[in-house]
């Protein structure tokens, strides 16, 4: 049984999730409890490898799965996967992305991370194309396309990705596709719209909502933006 339902599909299909990079580490608990209306919490691993920054393993990652509100939507920044994302999911994670630049056998490590009970979720770099993902689609429940390069915080979003998410939203629904196409990187209230009018329905904002007065409101006003904007 896929863990991670309670919150799956809330009000409608757009998913807001909060990137705990932009949290205050030191009150973690505190800080997961001011996004308990978000969908999931987006926890982004980075390995000083992959990426040139340091940042959760998995002692911390389950801290975090035992205090959230909200499902874990792990996103690995790694060497190595196939060694590394099955723990994540193993201990409860919803959502495991690992990166298809550090995949050796992506397909089989989404059967494996599926075989667990997590979702399985493939990312790309904003320079790696997308064209030999759209056959397998069906291998993945979510594809993210970066909309920064990864590895670090409050990075411009980059709108040359965006024909890369329409291709693959438009192949999805030409072919019935089910599977959630995330973005990551400089997502907020003037960016949110141009990403679902491209076709994303699930959206990792970090300072646009840790950075609100108030995140509940952050939040709301994501997902009703990219609600109005997402094509039907």
């Amino acid at each position: 049984m896929r863990r991670g339902s309670r919150n799956n599909e809330r009000v409608s299909d757009i998913r807001i999730n909060p990137s705990i990079l932009a949290a205050d580490f030191v009150n973690m608990q505190t800080e997961l409890g001011r996004i308990a209306s978000a969908d999931y919490v987006h926890v982004d691993v980075m390995d000083n490898h992959f990426v040139p920054n340091l940042t959760f393993g998995p002692q911390m990652v389950e801290r975090i799965q035992a205090t959230s509100p909200v499902p874990l939507d792990v996103h690995l920044m790694i060497d190595d996967p196939e060694r590394w994302a099955p723990g994540y999911a193993e201990i409860g994670a919803a959502s495991v992305t690992f990166h298809l630049e550090a995949a050796a056998e992506p397909i089989a490590l989404a059967r494996r991370l599926r075989q667990i009970g997590a979702r399985a979720g493939v990312a790309v770099k904003p320079g790696t194309p997308v064209e030999g993902l759209l056959d397998v689609l069906d291998e993945f429940d979510q594809v993210l396309v970066m909309t920064v390069e990864p590895g670090f915080g409050g990075q411009s979003f980059m709108p040359e990705t965006m024909p890369k998410l329409r291709a693959l939203s438009d192949h999805a629904r030409a072919v019935g596709s089910t599977v959630w196409l995330q973005v990551d990187g400089g997502i907020g209230e003037s960016t949110i719209a141009q990403a679902a009018e491209a076709g994303a329905d699930t959206f990792v904002a970090g300072s646009a909502v840790f950075g609100a007065d108030s995140p509940d409101a952050a939040i709301a006003a994501l997902r009703s933006r990219a609600a109005h904007a997402h094509r039907h």
